[in-house]
């Protein structure tokens, strides 16, 4: 005799709208968590930026009191500012509450550190060259307090307690878990934190799918110092089989990698922070060892060198970069095989030449991208990189229309952007600022590249999974997967663009829980 099953059902609104549970291809946990300590996203000025601080030091009576204890924080934008180029460290000392304590403070990108005076003094004598980055320095050589790329690894900034860890990573939870996340692609931690992110999956004390690229800023082959793990913990919540390596920095820093100089600062073409015979070594090393890769490149040339090692690494087709593959009889095969495999991964694939966007495609490497980053960019983008090259920038329509399995992986790249995923959604399909403008009016910003709305969902849902191999699992609504979905008030694939932005996430449900909001 069987036994009957209760089942609860559950009625919502006949304006609401299920989605399989969405997903953020590109974000940053842990990071999140430390830049809402003190976040500076709102600031429209210098002066703005200052007054923050000064507010959360009224705030917080342990720093008030303590002028030796650090102060960080992060979102900084000077191209949001009426003043031109970089903050310098002098500006704090323009404020008697701040002069003297060491300051550090992450650009929206995290690709720049705007330091004090009390740092600089702290630190002492500086190298005079960082390879892969680059000390700002004014006209008689001194540092202004401005650290790009690997030049920020010279501040000696407090190391994390597990007390700070902790509430960085449920805060960050907790905000995801509210706009309809059920899986984070986290893209890019330290052996430390993925170690962090182990006990709290034995612990049960991870409440979504958090698929992590290990990272290690090393020129030396680092694999074996993150653990490979599979539906970890207690709850199967943790995945650990991706690498996060790193070329070049962000166009807003200056510090993207471009084939030719810069428009708006001709003197420089921005900062490649590893060398292509590096990055060669390590990819292949890391698709010997059956390692998924993910390459930040945001410039031209940075993703122009990477498709290089791609292709090439791809057409060596040997037996040395080939041990996973089995099986095959010929060498198309092989590659073939290979790229199913291996899903390599571009992350931002923000700038590219015309002839490389079409080598992204055959190649069948997958684009993961923001979308985000094109509205927030666009008012300051083609001044960058002029009127030719913005054609191959943020393309997100060619790279989907180009790419052989059709995915287009989004993410928000959290906490440069917003963690929710529903104005990644807006910026996919509309090309626009949350007002509604662009630099080419309310018709979007070069709108050919915009996304359907099926395509943006299927982006942030499929696709995202099928770029962590586990499209057979989750991604959509469908018998025998995971049941993950989010129950949205409003209907985002009809109403009008200006309404998505006002959709609440009524539940997020996560294995057929409800982890968020109520049903």
């Amino acid at each position: 005799m069987n036994t009957p099953v209760s089942h609860k059902i559950s009625y919502v609104s006949s304006d609401a709208i299920i989605v399989p549970g969405l997903a953020d291809a590109h974000a940053h946990i842990m990071i999140n968590g430390f830049k809402m300590q003190l976040e500076l996203d709102s600031c429209k000025s210098l002066a703005e930026v200052l007054e923050h601080i000064k507010a959360y030091i009224y705030t917080h009576p342990d720093v008030y009191n303590n002028k030796s204890q650090w102060i960080e924080g992060g979102g900084w934008d000077q191209t949001k500012w009426p003043e031109t180029g970089f903050p310098r460290a002098a500006d704090f000392d323009t404020d008697p509450l701040l002069r003297g304590r060491p300051i550090a403070l992450h650009r929206v990108d995290a690709h720049a550190s705007w330091v004090s005076t009390r740092v600089l003094e702290i630190m002492g004598d500086l190298p005079t060259k960082v390879k892969g980055g680059s000390i700002v320095r004014d006209p008689s050589g001194n540092p202004t307090g401005i650290f790009l790329d690997n030049a920020m690894s010279l501040i000696p900034v407090p190391e994390w307690t597990d007390e700070q860890m902790t509430t960085f990573f449920d805060t960050t939870m907790n905000l995801a878990l509210s706009h309809g996340l059920t899986s984070i692609h986290d893209a890019g931690s330290s052996p430390k934190i993925i170690q962090f992110m182990k006990k709290q999956a034995e612990a049960g004390n991870i409440p979504m799918r958090l698929y992590v690229m290990g990272h290690v800023s090393s020129d030396e082959y680092w694999g074996s110092q993150i653990p490979r793990l599979i539906d970890y913990g207690k709850h199967g919540h943790l995945t650990i089989r991706s690498v996060k390596l790193v070329t070049d920095g962000a166009l807003g820093s200056w510090g993207a990698a471009l084939l030719e100089p810069y428009s708006d600062k001709p003197n420089t073409s921005g900062i490649m922070r590893s060398t292509p015979k590096t990055l060669f070594n390590l990819v292949k090393q890391f698709w010997k060892d059956g390692w998924q890769v993910n390459i930040h490149c945001i410039g031209d040339r940075a993703n122009h060198v990477v498709l290089d090692i791609y292709q090439e690494l791809i057409e060596m087709g040997d037996n040395e970069t080939t041990t996973m593959i089995t099986n095959t009889t010929s060498e198309s095969e092989l590659i073939k095989a290979n790229i199913t495999e291996w899903r390599p991964r571009i992350e931002h694939a923000q700038i590219m030449t015309m002839k490389d966007l079409r080598r992204t495609s055959e190649l069948g490497i997958i684009a993961s991208v923001q979308p985000t980053h094109a509205t927030s960019d666009m008012w300051y983008a083609e001044t960058r990189l002029g009127p030719n090259r913005i054609k191959g920038a943020y393309a997100y329509r060619t790279l989907l229309n180009g790419s052989p399995k059709h995915v287009i992986p989004l993410g928000s790249d959290f906490p440069v952007e917003s963690v929710n995923p529903l104005l990644g959604f807006y910026a996919a399909v509309s090309r626009l600022s949350v007002d509604g403008t662009s630099p080419h009016g309310d018709g979007g910003w070069y709108a050919s590249e915009a996304l359907t709305r099926a395509q943006a969902l299927k982006g942030m849902t499929l696709d995202a999974a099928y770029a962590s191999f586990t499209e057979h699992e989750l991604g959509s609504l469908t018998p025998g997967k995971k049941a993950d979905f989010v129950v949205l008030d409003r209907n985002i694939m009809q109403v009008p663009f200006k309404d998505i932005l006002k959709t609440k996430v009524v539940a997020t449900v996560v294995d057929g829980k409800v982890a968020y909001g109520a049903l």
